[in-house]
C-alpha cells in the first residue's frame, strides 16, 4: 500500500521497482480463466469447435494435474539463475570475473577466478532443486490419488484436455506403469486431430480381470461381441481426470475436481459433503443431484449413447459460493447451481456413493483458482543485505576512483620529469592519460574482498544446518504420528525470529473439530462434570430398568429424514435387535463421555418416582434431556462390528448434544419415517414421537424448534422443543421465570468465560386447537410467493412464545494441545495474532475466547455488512474507542445521510438480556476486531477503505476475520505485509489456507485432518500448533541472531584487510598494488577467517532455550530487528576501518621508524606486511569470537583454528627454498620470529584494536544492562532456576525492562471516559448481569451486549432441510385436505390413498403431554 505524504526521487522509485520484481511473474504456469464452456456428453463436439481438424485453443481445457512446485526441467536453470542474480553481490562477482578474462587485468587463471562463483551458484541451485524435488514428490502423491472414471462400452469423452506438464520427477524418474484413461492422442505437445481421438476411443485395450475395474450393474457377460469390455469404472489417477468424464465417488473419498451430481445412493439423490477444507465450517453440507440426470445410476446408464446432453457453464471464477450452469437434455433445459455441485477439496460423508460429471479441472477448479502461484521467497535479512552490499560497492567505487585520480595526477606530474618508475609509459595502452582508468580497474580487483564472495555460500551452509537442527529437535517431534518439524524452504530460518503478525486458520489448526459436552445448567443447578466413570457410579446404586442395562428389543429403521424410505436404497443401517448401547460414538471413533456423579444420582432419583407426583425440578431434569435427544437433525445407526449406536450429524455440536443425552440414558434410537424413537431411564418402553414441524435454525433466528406429538398408550399432546441463543430464548419465556433466568444467566457467564460454546433449552406444550390454527397460517406462509421468509419467521415467532426454561448446555470445541498457552506466550512476545476462518462469526468468537485470543476482559468490536456502510462503521469505531488516533488522522468523508441518523454506540437494549456496565468499551483487556467476509469485500474496494481498516486493526489486540474466502485470507495478509512492512507468518492445514500461506513472509503448514495441500505449499511443516512456540521463540530467534551477527562479522572481517590495502596506497603512489603476499588475500575468506563466522552461525547461543521459552518477552529483540540492520552494519564497518588503521599505521611506523634489522638495512615489504596479515587475522577472529555470547568448545575451536592454520602456513611457507619455488616470504622465519617488533606489535595491535568494542560491552553489561544482559547474568548465576516468574501476565506488568513492549491504553481510557456517551443509570441495571464482563459492540447496529458464548453450527437453508420441509408440507396439506372432506365421500381408490397418507397415530385418542405437568 502506498504511504501518503511521502515523495520519492526517480532513483528511489526505480530501485523500488527493481526490488519489487518477482521472478515468478515470468514463469507462472497459471493460465488465465477460459471463456464460458459447453461440455458434450455422449455426442461429438460441433464442427465450429474445429480448425483444420484440430480443436481450437479456447476449447481445450486445463489438465487436472495440480503443481505447487516452482520449477520444471525447462525453467529450472533460467528461473534459478534469475533468482540468484537478484543478489547484487552475485552481479558484482560476475563482473569481476569477466574483467579478469582480459589479460591486462588477470591476476590468476580466469577459470580459477570464476570457479568460486560457479561453486556458489551450483550449490545454491542444488539446494533449491532439492527443495522443489520434495514439492514434486508431494504433488505426485496427490496427482496420483485414485478415482473411479467411466470407461468401456464404446463410451468416449470428446472434450479435449491440454497435455500434462513434464515435471521434475516425471522427467527424471519416468513411471514404470502409467494407468490412464487419457487417449494417447492427447499426450502430444500439439493439439491432436479430433478424428484420431474418436478412433482411439473404441480401441483402448483393457483386461477383463484387472483389479482396477469395477462393475456396478448385473451382467453375466463383461465383454461385448467385439471383444471390448462393457461400461465399467476404472481406477484412474486424479491428474488424468478430464472435463466431461463421469466419475464415481464413494463415502469418505475426496473429490478430484469440480463435479456436477448426477445421482447418489441416498433417497431423492441427496449427498452430504464436508467443506471444512474450503470454508473452515465443521458442519456437513447437503447437496442434491440435478433432476434431469438422476437416471444415470450406474456405468451402463452413463455410457448409454441414448443419454446425450450438454452442460453449459460460466467461465471459471474464484467465487466459492456461486456457480451458474444449465443442462440441456431432450430439448429441455434445467438450471444448475452450487447446491448441485461437488467442489474439489471437499469430502463425501454419510453417503454410499455419488456419480457426477467433471465440470472444471486443475487450475480452473475453484479451490486452485483461490490459490496463488508458488512464490520465490527471500528472507528479510537477505533483502536487507542488498542495500548493505550496495553501500560496500559504493565504498569500493570511491576507493577505486580515488586511486585512479591520484595515480593519474601523479603520472601527469612526474612523467615529464622522467621518473624512472614511469619509463616506457608512452604506448597506446600504457600512458598517463589511460593509466588512471587502468588503475581504477586494478583497484576494483585489489579491493574486491570488501564484498565477500564466500558470504552467500556460508549463509546457505548455515541455514541448511539450522534446518537440520529444527528437524532433529525432539521437543517439536510429534510422537503420535512420528512426524518431525521440517523446513521445506531452508533460506527463511532467520525470518522465524522477526515475526510481528501471525495469521491462523481455525479449524484443524487451532481446533480438532471435536465437540465435547462439558457442563450444563438444569433448573438453576449447574453440573460441571467429574472424572469418575459411569460404570462405577451405577454399580453402587440400584439401577432402574432402562437403556443403561437392558438390551433394545425392538429394531428401529434409521433414516433420519426420509418419510418414504426403502432400506435397500439407503446407505444408512438400522439398529440390531440385540445391541447394547453402552457406548455411543460417531462414525469415526470413540468419544469422551460426559460424566457427572451428581447428575447421575439426580436422574436415578427421578427414575425411582413412578406413579407418584413428581416435582417440578424432576420434570425439568427429565425434559432437559428429552429436548437434547429429540430436537436435532442427527442420524442414528448401529455399528455392525461393535454393536454400538453411532450418531452421524451434519453439525458436530448436535452430535455432542445427542451423545451427552445418550450418556445420561436418553438414547436416540433413530427415525422411522416421521416417528422419532428414544429410550429413557424413566421408562422401560421405547418412547415414540411424531415429527410434525421443524422450525429451522438460521443466523438471524439463532434458534431451532421442533413440534412433536407423543405416541403411545399414555396421555398424548403436542410439544414445542426449542434450543438457541440465551438472549433469544430469554425474550420468549413465560412470566414468572425471572429467578431461574437469573441463575441460568450466571451459569452461562461462567461457561462463556471458560471458553465454552453455550446453548439454552426451553419447551412448552401446545393445545391441539392452537396448533391447528397455527399450522394453517404456517402452511400459507411457506407457500407464499412474496415475502416468504418474513412471513415464515413471523408465524414461527408466534408459536415460540411463553416458553418454559429448562437450562443451558456448554460444549467445548476441543482445541489442539497447548493452543491457549501457545497463543498467550506469543502475545507476550509482542506478536499480534489474527484468525482468518471461513466459519461463522459466533464460532470464531467462541474459539477466540477459548484460545486466549479474546481475554475475559476484552472488548469485541464487530464490523459486518449491514445497512450502514462499512467505512462509516470503521470510522465510528476509531472515533469511539481510539479518539487520539482518530484525531491525528484525517477523517474520511461521510455522507450527509450517515449524519442525519446516527446510531448511538453506548446504549442499553432493554428488549433483550444484553445489559452493559458504565465502563463498556473501556475494559482493561483491550479491543479485538471481528469482521466478516462481506464487510472485508467492501473494505478492500478502494485504498481509503483499506487504509481505515488497517488503522483500526493495528490498534486492536487481535483481529478475527470470519466467513472469508481463501482469496480474502491472502488479501488480509497482504494488507498488513505491504501496508505496514511487517513480517508476517500464516499457518493453516487445508487447501483453503494455501493462498494465505503463500502470501505471507513465512508459511507454516500443519499436516492434520485436511490433507497435505497446505503442507505442500508451506515453508515449514509442523504436526501441532503448539510447536510454533519453540519454532519461533527458540529456533527462529537463535537463527536470526546467529545469522545477523554472522553477516555483520562477515562484512567487518573483510573491511579489515581492505582497509589495510587502502592505507598502503598512500605510500605506494596509489598504484592499487597489494601490500600482503597474494596468498594471504587468496585464503582470507576460505581458510583464515571463515571458521569463526560459521561457528557463530551454528553454535552461538545468546540465551538457552528454556530461558527463551519461559520469558517470551525477549522475542522483541528479534521482532524489533536488534540483531541486524543498517545501524549495526555501520557500527561494524567503522570498527573494521578503525582496526585496519591501527594495524597498518602502528606496524608500519614501528618497522620503518627504526629498522628491525640487526645489520641496519631497511626492512623488506613482506616483512612488516606479513606481521600485518598475522595481526589482522588474529584481531578479526578474536573480535568475531567476542561477538558470540556462548563460548562453547565449538566456538572456541572455530575461533582458534584459522589462527593456527595461518601461523602454520606462514612458518612452512617461509621455509620453502627458492630451489623448489620462488616465494616472497622466504627467510621470514628468520627475520620475523626473531624480531622484538614482531612480538610487540602482535599483542599491542590486538589490545588497541579490540579495546573500543570491549569497553563498550563492559559498560553496557555493567552500567546500562538491558533485558538481554540481565537474563544472561541470571542464566549464569542461577542456571537451574525457573525464570518464568519474570514473565508478565497478559493482564499484569512484569519486569520494567519489558514494559515498552506493551501498548499503553491509559490515555485512551481517560479520553473515552470523558467523551460524550449515553450514561447508564441504575434504573436499567439488573443484578443478574456481571458488569465486569467483556462487551461486544456491533458497529452495524450500534447494539452493545454481553457475550455469553452462544454458538451453534449447522447448515442453513440446506438442500436436505428443504427436502424435509417439503415432505412435511406435503403431508400437512394431505392431512388438511382429508380433514376437510365429509366422511361419506371417502370411497374408492382416492379414499385409500388419503388414508395411507395420514401420519402414524393420527386417528388415535389424544393424550396430554408428559411435559405438561411441569408447565402447570
Amino acid at each position: 500500500m502506498a504511504r501518503p505524504g511521502k515523495s520519492s526521487s526517480g532513483f528511489a522509485n526505480g530501485y523500488a521497482r527493481l526490488a519489487a520484481f518477482n521472478v515468478e511473474d515470468l514463469f507462472s504456469r497459471k493460465r488465465p480463466p477460459g471463456p464460458p464452456r459447453t461440455i458434450f456428453v455422449n455426442e461429438n463436439i460441433p464442427q465450429d469447435y474445429l480448425d483444420k481438424g484440430k480443436v481450437k485453443r479456447q476449447y481445450v481445457y486445463a489438465t487436472n494435474q495440480v503443481i505447487t512446485s516452482k520449477y520444471t526441467l525447462i525453467t529450472f536453470l533460467p528461473r534459478n539463475l534469475l533468482e540468484q542474480f537478484r543478489r547484487i553481490a552475485n552481479i558484482f562477482f560476475l563482473g569481476i570475473a569477466v574483467l579478469q578474462f582480459f589479460p591486462k587485468f588477470s591476476t590468476i587463471s580466469p577459470g580459477a577466478v570464476i570457479l568460486p562463483l560457479l561453486v556458489i551458484l551450483t550449490i545454491t541451485a542444488l539446494k533449491d532443486g532439492y527443495e522443489d524435488f520434495k514439492r514434486h514428490q508431494s504433488d505426485r502423491r496427490v496427482n496420483n490419488s485414485k478415482i473411479r472414471v467411466l470407461s468401456g462400452g464404446h463410451w468416449f469423452n470428446p472434450n479435449l484436455t491440454e497435455p500434462k506438464s513434464r515435471t521434475f520427477i516425471r522427467g527424471l524418474i519416468p513411471a514404470l506403469k502409467n494407468i490412464t484413461t487419457v487417449h494417447p492422442a492427447t499426450l502430444g505437445k500439439d493439439i491432436p486431430d479430433f478424428k484420431e481421438i474418436t478412433q482411439l476411443a473404441t480401441t483402448i485395450p483393457t483386461l477383463p480381470h484387472d483389479p482396477d475395474i469395477e462393475f456396478d450393474y448385473d451382467d453375466s457377460e463383461v465383454q461385448s461381441s467385439k471383444g471390448l469390455l462393457k461400461a465399467h469404472w476404472m481406477q484412474t489417477a486424479w491428474e488424468d481426470v478430464r472435463v466431461g468424464d463421469f466419475v464415481k465417488i464413494m463415502d469418505n473419498e475426496s473429490f478430484p475436481a469440480d463435479i456436477l451430481i448426477c445421482a447418489t445412493s441416498e433417497e431423492e439423490n441427496v449427498a452430504f459433503v464436508e467443506t471444512m477444507n474450503l470454508d473452515g465450517e465443521t458442519n456437513l453440507k447437503s447437496r442434491r443431484a440435478i433432476e434431469a440426470l438422476t437416471s444415470l445410476r450406474n456405468a451402463q446408464d452413463c455410457a448409454n449413447a441414448r443419454n446425450t446432453f450438454r452442460i453449459q457453464c460460466e467461465r471459471p471464477d474464484t467465487d466459492m459460493y456461486r456457480l451458474n450452469a444449465n443442462v440441456t437434455m431432450d430439448q429441455q433445459t434445467s438450471s444448475v447451481d452450487l447446491s448441485m455441485t461437488l467442489l474439489r477439496g471437499t469430502v463425501l460423508r454419510n453417503t454410499g456413493w455419488a456419480i457426477g460429471i467433471v465440470l472444471f479441472t486443475g487450475s480452473d477448479s475453484k479451490i486452485v483458482m483461490n490459490s496463488g502461484v508458488t512464490p520465490s521467497k527471500r528472507s528479510k535479512v537477505e533483502r536487507q543485505m542488498n542495500p548493505q552490499v550496495f553501500v560496500n560497492l559504493l565504498i569500493l567505487a570511491a576507493m577505486a576512483i580515488v586511486c585512479a585520480i591520484a595515480d593519474s595526477v601523479l603520472e601527469h606530474r612526474f612523467f615529464p620529469l622522467g621518473a624512472p618508475w614511469l619509463y616506457g609509459d608512452d604506448g597506446s595502452d600504457d600512458n598517463p592519460k589511460i593509466n588512471g582508468l587502468v588503475t581504477w580497474a586494478f583497484a576494483l580487483l585489489t579491493f574486491q574482498d570488501i564484498v565477500p564472495i564466500s558470504l552467500y555460500i556460508s549463509i546457505e551452509f548455515v541455514r541448511t544446518c539450522q534446518a537440520a537442527f529444527i528437524y532433529f529437535d525432539h521437543d517439536i517431534y510429534y510422537e503420535k504420528t512420528k512426524q518431525a518439524t521440517k523446513a521445506r524452504t531452508w533460506n527463511l530460518s532467520d525470518d522465524l525470529g522477526q515475526i510481528e503478525y501471525i495469521f491462523s486458520d481455525k479449524t484443524g489448526t487451532l481446533t480438532q473439530n471435536l465437540m465435547i459436552f462439558r457442563k450444563c445448567s438444569i433448573g438453576g443447578t449447574a453440573y460441571r462434570g467429574d472424572s469418575e466413570s459411569l460404570d462405577e457410579i451405577c454399580s453402587r446404586k440400584s439401577k432402574p430398568p432402562s437403556i443403561l442395562q437392558d438390551p433394545i428389543e425392538q429394531a428401529v429403521e434409521v433414516d433420519i429424514w426420509t418419510a418414504r424410505a426403502q432400506a435397500g436404497n439407503s446407505s444408512h443401517t438400522q439398529i440390531a435387535s440385540e445391541s447394547k448401547p453402552g457406548k455411543t460414538a460417531l462414525a469415526d471413533g470413540e468419544f469422551e463421555k460426559f460424566i457427572d456423579s451428581t447428575l447421575v444420582s439426580d436422574i436415578q432419583e427421578a427414575t425411582q418416582i413412578s406413579n407418584a407426583q413428581s416435582s417440578t425440578n424432576t420434570e425439568t431434569l427429565i425434559n432437559f434431556f428429552r429436548v437434547l435427544s429429540l430436537c436435532h437433525t442427527a442420524l442414528a445407526a448401529t455399528d455392525p462390528v461393535t454393536g454400538n449406536i453411532e450418531y452421524k450429524a451434519q453439525s458436530p455440536d448436535e452430535a455432542a448434544l445427542v451423545r451427552a443425552a445418550s450418556d445420561m440414558g436418553f438414547v436416540f434410537l433413530g427415525k422411522d419415517k416421521d416417528t422419532l424413537s428414544i429410550r429413557t431411564p424413566v421408562s422401560a418402553e421405547v418412547e415414540k414421537y411424531e415429527l410434525l414441524d421443524i422450525l429451522e435454525f438460521t443466523s438471524a433466528r439463532k434458534r431451532m424448534s421442533v413440534v412433536l406429538r407423543r405416541l403411545g398408550e399414555g396421555d398424548r399432546g403436542l410439544l414445542l422443543l426449542t434450543k438457541g441463543a440465551d438472549n433469544v430464548i430469554f425474550e420468549r419465556l413465560r412470566p414468572g421465570e425471572e429467578d431461574l433466568k437469573e441463575e441460568t444467566e450466571n451459569h452461562l457467564s461462567e461457561f462463556a468465560k471458560s471458553g465454552l460454546r453455550t446453548l439454552t433449552l426451553a419447551y412448552k406444550t401446545i393445545p391441539d386447537h392452537e396448533y391447528e390454527s397455527w399450522s394453517t397460517r404456517y402452511q400459507e406462509a411457506i407457500i407464499a410467493l412474496e415475502n416468504r421468509e418474513e412471513l415464515v419467521e413471523a408465524v414461527s415467532n408466534e408459536l415460540e412464545q411463553d416458553l418454559q426454561l429448562l437450562g443451558a448446555t456448554a460444549i467445548e470445541d476441543r482445541l489442539q494441545d497447548g493452543v491457549p498457552e501457545t497463543i498467550e506466550d506469543l502475545k507476550k512476545a509482542g506478536i499480534k495474532i489474527w484468525v482468518a476462518t471461513g466459519d461463522k462469526m459466533e464460532t470464531a468468537i467462541a474459539i477466540g475466547r477459548s484460545t486466549n485470543l479474546i481475554s475475559p476482559e476484552s472488548n469485541v468490536v464487530v464490523i459486518r455488512k449491514g445497512s450502514r456502510p462499512v467505512l462509516t462503521q470503521m470510522l465510528d469505531a476509531l472515533e469511539q474507542f481510539f479518539p487520539e488516533d482518530y484525531a491525528k488522522q484525517p477523517s474520511a468523508p461521510i455522507s450527509q445521510k450517515d449524519h442525519e441518523q446516527p446510531i448511538p454506540l453506548q446504549r442499553v437494549n432493554t428488549g433483550v438480556s444484553s445489559i452493559v456496565g458504565a465502563d463498556n468499551g473501556n475494559r482493561p483487556g483491550g479491543f479485538v476486531l471481528v469482521a466478516d467476509g462481506s464487510a472485508l469485500l467492501e473494505a478492500f474496494a478502494d485504498d481509503e477503505n483499506k487504509s481505515t481498516l488497517l488503522r483500526l486493526a493495528v490498534l486492536c489486540e487481535g483481529v478475527i476475520c470470519c466467513r472469508v474466502s481463501p482469496l480474502q485470507k491472502a488479501l488480509v495478509v497482504k494488507l498488513v505485509k505491504e501496508g505496514l512492512g511487517a513480517m508476517t507468518l500464516a499457518i493453516g492445514d487445508g487447501a483453503n489456507d494455501v493462498s494465505m500461506i503463500q502470501a505471507a513472509d513465512v508459511g507454516v503448514g500443519i499436516s492434520g485432518e485436511e490433507g497435505l495441500q497446505a503442507v505442500n505449499s508451506s515453508d515449514y511443516s509442523i504436526a501441532q500448533f503448539r510447536f510454533l512456540k519453540k519454532l519461533l521463540l527458540v529456533h527462529g530467534h537463535w537463527s536470526y541472531a546467529r545469522n545477523g551477527v554472522m553477516i555483520l562479522n562477515f562484512f567487518y572481517k573483510n573491511i579489515v584487510p581492505t582497509g589495510i590495502l587502502f592505507w598502503f596506497q598512500i605510500y605506494d603512489a596509489w598504484s592499487a598494488n597489494f601490500v600482503f603476499d597474494y596468498t594471504y588475500i587468496l585464503f582470507w575468506n576460505s581458510l583464515w577467517t571463515i571458521a569463526p563466522v560459521i561457528g557463530i552461525g551454528l553454535f552461538d547461543r545468546f540465551l538457552d532455550a528454556h530461558v527463551l521459552m519461559q520469558v517470551p518477552e525477549l522475542y522483541r529483540y528479534g521482532r524489533e530487528g536488534s540483531w541486524f540492520g543498517i545501524k549495526s552494519f555501520l557500527v561494524y564497518m567503522m570498527d573494521g576501518i578503525l582496526q585496519s588503521a591501527i594495524i597498518y599505521f602502528l606496524i608500519m611506523y614501528t618497522y620503518t621508524s627504526t629498522s628491525a634489522r640487526k645489520d641496519g638495512y631497511d626492512v623488506y615489504l613482506h616483512e612488516f606486511s606479513t606481521t600485518m596479515a598475522i595481526s589482522a587475522v588474529l584481531v578479526a577472529n578474536i573480535f568475531t569470537g567476542f561477538s558470540a555470547t556462548a563460548w562453547t568448545a565449538w566456538v572456541f575451536f572455530a575461533v582458534s583454528i584459522g589462527i593456527i592454520v595461518q601461523w602454520g602456513f606462514t612458518i612452512i611457507y617461509s621455509l620453502v627454498s627458492p630451489g623448489y619455488a620462488v616465494t616472497m616470504l622466504f627467510g621470514n622465519d628468520y627475520f620475523l620470529f626473531t624480531s622484538a617488533y614482531f612480538w610487540l606489535c602482535i599483542p599491542l595491535t590486538l589490545i588497541m584494536a579490540l579495546a573500543p568494542r570491549l569497553l563498550s560491552k563492559a559498560w553496557k553489561f555493567g552500567f546500562d544492562p538491558g533485558d538481554l544482559e540481565a537474563f544472561q547474568y541470571l542464566q549464569r548465576k542461577y542456571p537451574n532456576q525457573d525464570l518464568s516468574r519474570y514473565s508478565r501476565s497478559i493482564r499484569s506488568a512484569g519486569i520494567s525492562g519489558l514494559q515498552h513492549n506493551r501498548t499503553s491504553i491509559e490515555s485512551r481510557r481517560s479520553s473515552r471516559a470523558s467523551s460524550s456517551v449515553m450514561s447508564l443509570d441504575g434504573r436499567f441495571v439488573r443484578p443478574s448481569v456481571d458488569v465486569r464482563s467483556a462487551s461486544r459492540t456491533d458497529m452495524s447496529t450500534g447494539i452493545v451486549s454481553i457475550d455469553r458464548g452462544f454458538d451453534f453450527a449447522t447448515e442453513e437453508h440446506g438442500v436436505e432441510m428443504r427436502r424435509v420441509q417439503t415432505n412435511l408440507s406435503e403431508r400437512r396439506m394431505s392431512s388438511h385436505k382429508l380433514a376437510s372432506r365429509p366422511s361419506t365421500s371417502n370411497k374408492g381408490k382416492e379414499t385409500l390413498s388419503a388414508v395411507l397418507s395420514l401420519p402414524r397415530g393420527f386417528l388415535r385418542r389424544k393424550k396430554s403431554s408428559p411435559l405438561k405437568k411441569a408447565s402447570q
